[in-house]
């Protein structure tokens, strides 16, 4: 590989050997981010016997599958995802994946935070009503450009990528948020009043009073909202917010304390449960 620029991409290399959190020696997953392009974050795995628990990311997630298939729960609903498929996830989506086929799924991903999707696209409102679209043509085409962003080192070459994979899938988005979406409004105080409590421990009661209803009312109607309770939605944050501090350099023991994790070990086990690699790894990935 080509030696890389501070403006290039980070170097990251297929992991050597296994973490020890995977269940079967075949599953893999890997992360990479450019150093020039705040917003962005590359990834690729093939995951045999592991599953995800719900969990989130900060911006859209848009990737492709390259053989096996995949199954997820998003949105309320299970869907399978298929080899020559594309993959479209919003912000904030809680969502799990496991293999539904024998030798798991193969799959890149890139995800994007909303502000940077619409200062490439020049486009606002991006959102996707389909999680799973079967395009074989465009998912191909996907996985190519991945692979191009994943090898490039250079910061002009990645950028043009970037805007032709956006182009790629531009037609299965809308511009506007779908009717129903502006629902999330309500419940803004209490996603806020969780980010600002990462660290502690909230009540059913305590999210109760900042929606302004009820505790079991309260309960019943995020759920039906986000289809996660809010302690799962809490844990996805918590591990979001893990993920943010490993990139900048803090110390994982030091990221538990600050997440409300009850120990590193807390922090390793959903961690990985989430993201399929390891804290530490994670952080050697994204800073190399």
């Amino acid at each position: 590989m080509p030696a890389t620029h501070p403006a290039d991409v980070d170097a990251a290399l297929w992991m050597p050997g296994v973490p020890p959190e995977f269940e079967h020696p075949r599953d893999r997953a890997e992360f990479r981010r450019p150093a020039h392009r705040p917003g962005i974050e590359l990834y690729r795995a093939h995951i045999v016997r592991y599953a995800f628990e719900p969990h989130s990311h900060d911006g859209f997630g848009l990737g492709a599958i390259e053989s096996g298939v995949e199954r997820f729960r998003y949105g309320g609903s299970e869907h399978l995802a298929p080899p020559d498929s594309i993959v479209l996830m919003n912000p904030d989506a809680l969502h799990t994946g496991r293999a539904e086929t024998a030798d798991g799924w193969r799959y890149r991903m890139l995800y994007i935070a909303q502000e940077a999707i619409e200062t490439i696209s020049g486009e606002a409102g991006w959102w996707f009503e389909d999680a799973v679209r079967r395009d074989a043509r465009i998912a191909r085409r996907v996985t190519a450009r991945l692979e191009a962003l994943w090898r490039s080192t250079d910061p002009l070459a990645f950028d043009g990528l970037l805007v032709s994979l956006l182009a790629d899938v531009r037609h299965h988005a809308r511009v506007a948020h779908p009717a129903g979406a502006a629902d999330a409004g309500r419940f803004a105080t209490v996603i806020d009043y969780l980010h600002a409590a990462l660290a502690d421990r909230p009540t059913l009661d305590d999210l109760a009073a900042v929606a302004g209803l009820s505790p079991f009312h309260f309960l019943r109607c995020f759920k039906a909202h986000y289809n996660v309770t809010p302690q799962q939605m809490l844990m996805a944050l918590r591990l979001r917010e893990a993920k943010r501090l490993l990139a900048s350099g803090l110390p994982p023991a030091q990221v538990a304390a600050s997440t409300g994790m009850a120990d590193q070990a807390h922090l390793t086990r959903s961690f990985a449960c989430r993201y399929g690699v390891t804290p530490a790894r994670y952080q050697r990935q994204v800073r190399q």
